[in-house]
């Protein structure tokens, strides 16, 4: 069916009370298989020798390249809004690796 015939798909997303509270995480790290990618967000805490993962999110290839999209278009937005964010160049010295494929973020 062509983009333009067909009909408006509306989707009826849920937000309760608890989720809509969100979670902190000032740690993001990322693995992944040839068929999914697992995404940790952590909390670090000064002085707290041990982090803890608050959620993990597991994905496909597919939708966490539209994630990065959707991410890169929000900063941008925002960068317009209220400046660039800075980022230093240096990589912290945290997270350990764990073993696998792991990024940060």
């Amino acid at each position: 069916m062509d983009q333009n015939n067909q009909p408006n798909q509306q989707i009826d997303v849920e937000l309760t009370e608890e989720v809509a509270e969100g979670i902190y995480s000032n740690l993001a790290m990322i693995a992944h298989s040839n068929s999914e990618f697992v995404i940790d967000f952590i909390r670090l805490m000064p002085g707290v020798p041990k982090a803890k993962v608050k959620s993990r999110i597991i994905m496909t290839p597919d939708h966490a390249k539209r994630l990065l999209a959707a991410l890169k278009d929000n900063i941008g937005k925002y960068e317009e809004a209220f400046g660039k964010i800075p980022i230093g160049q240096e990589a912290p010295g945290f997270p350990m690796n764990f073993g696998g494929n792991f990024g940060e973020a």
